[in-house]
């Protein structure tokens, strides 16, 4: 056994094992792989694969059918048998539809016919890598935040900078787009606080009157409005050091901004009803979605309030400004999805490349909430092992037409509706269809002649759904 590397970090940490009786090849195919930055080893035949994988974990297994001591299929059996978790790609020279069917039967993730593409291999095993590494470290890379995905470097500054500023007690300001997880931010700065042993207490001010957010954050005497048979300590009073999270400041009235303004320069609060004030000990995080400076432009917003709430400020990018995000939230999402609804011995559906490539071009207006519930709904119409662009119900949302508040010419959206249209009615032809082109085509009433110039011209592999 050999292991071969490079300095190419795009599946940097993926583990290949390439197997195959002939030399030139399984060396050939284990150059091939390792610039994509996977580290690989190679072996001659399905024995010899079995002692490596005893020896050494792997990710992914691309392996020869035909091979002396041990075959393909034998290996593939053996594998889910031992290591059920490790996609298996099987490549032979002596394919037939039913060899393909049975090993897809057996659990392959795939089936390739020598002589293969370079470049289909490396598409192929793109893919199927970038789903192990997801799947692998579904909540983020930053062991400091192990609940926070973060694989994008957008996400990981702002993680950074959620180390530094949960070190001081200052006030923070963390900004965003709804849905961006203002909230677990501000959880993050205060786990990381020397206050993480006490009180995280959250409210958010858009859903509250200015007299029902003053009872909860200042408190309120029994008696002091009808309705209060009881005393009620405030938030503020009831953090005794902790963290106060006050989600969409924005939404406070001026004079409510005035009395949250004392209670910071004055460290000192006043229920509802009362006669004296009560000193008071909290940190507060602050979150909006809407840009404080220009509301203080507008004189919406106090000036000197806005500059007690952010000390320090984080801002949260939307999650179409997080590419690299995406695919592990919605594996991340996607198993929680599974084990809430299904139990936690369900077996989590994998992600087809028709709906990776779905997500991906998503604009996501509601960011990581709405993909949240995107593949919550994913997973329950999904009918079987792996979730196609279909189950998203998202496709509306891949198109904008003029309505979206910009000059349009009539022509370019016209052409930009037609091929959103083909993408979407090809795909789900393809993925019923497994990839049978031909089949695919009678489907659509089309020749296979005129479904493989569209396919070329939408630039989509047939293969992917396979």
């Amino acid at each position: 056994m050999s292991v071969q590397s490079c300095t190419n970090s795009s599946l940097q940490g993926l583990r290949v094992l390439v197997v195959d009786d002939e030399p030139d090849i399984r060396n050939g195919l284990g150059k091939l792989v390792s610039t994509l930055g996977a580290q690989v080893a190679i072996a001659g035949d399905g024995m010899e694969a079995l002692e490596v994988l005893e020896r050494d974990t792997c990710d992914l297994i691309l392996t020869d059918l035909m091979m002396p001591r041990m075959t393909g299929s034998e290996l593939l059996l053996a594998s889910k048998e031992r290591y059920p978790g490790i996609p298996v790609v099987v490549l032979t020279g002596y394919g037939t539809i039913q060899s393909a069917v049975t090993c897809l039967q057996n659990g392959a993730a795939h089936f390739m016919t020598k002589p293969f593409d370079n470049q289909e291999v490396l598409n192929l095993v793109g893919r199927l890598g970038r789903q192990v590494l997801a799947q692998r470290r579904p909540l983020g890379r930053i062991e400091e935040f192990p609940d926070i995905v973060a694989e994008d470097p957008r996400m990981k500054q702002v993680l950074q900078l959620v180390e530094r500023v949960a070190a001081s007690p200052v006030p923070v300001l963390v900004e965003g787009e709804s849905g961006t997880g203002k909230e677990v931010i501000a959880g993050a700065i205060h786990s990381h606080s020397s206050a993480r042993d006490k009180s995280f207490l959250a409210i958010n001010a858009a859903a509250l009157s200015d007299s029902l957010l003053e009872s909860e954050l200042f408190g309120h005497t029994k008696g002091a409005f009808t309705g209060a048979e009881r005393a009620h300590q405030g938030l503020f009073e009831q953090a005794k050091g902790g963290t106060v999270f006050l989600d969409e400041l924005c939404s406070m009235s001026k004079s409510f901004q005035g009395k949250l303004l004392r209670v910071l320069e004055e460290k000192e609060v006043r229920p509802v009803g009362a006669d004296k004030n009560i000193p008071v000990d909290f940190r507060l995080v602050c979150a909006t979605n809407r840009d404080l400076e220009s509301l203080m432009r507008a004189g919406e917003f106090r000036e000197d309030l806005f500059y007690r709430v952010s000390v320090m400020r984080v801002s949260i990018p939307p999650l179409r400004n997080r590419q690299a995000d995406i695919v592990p939230l919605a594996l991340r999402f996607l198993s929680s999805a599974a084990e809430t609804c299904l139990g936690t011995e369900a077996v989590v559906p994998e992600l087809g490349e028709s709906a990776i490539d779905s997500l991906l071009r998503h604009p996501w207006p509601g960011n990581v909430r709405e993909l949240q519930n995107c593949m919550y709904r994913a997973l329950i119409t999904c009918p079987g092992d792996r979730v196609q662009s279909h189950h998203l119900g998202i496709q509306s949302g891949t198109w904008k037409g003029p309505d979206n508040g910009e000059a349009s010419d009539y022509a370019e959206s016209k052409k930009e509706a037609l091929e959103h249209f083909q993408r979407e009615f090809v795909q789900r032809a393809l993925e019923n269809s497994q990839g049978n082109i031909t089949q695919a085509a009678q489907s659509c009433g089309m020749t296979r002649a005129a479904l493989q110039r569209i396919l070329r011209q939408l630039d989509i592999d047939p293969n992917r759904f396979r």
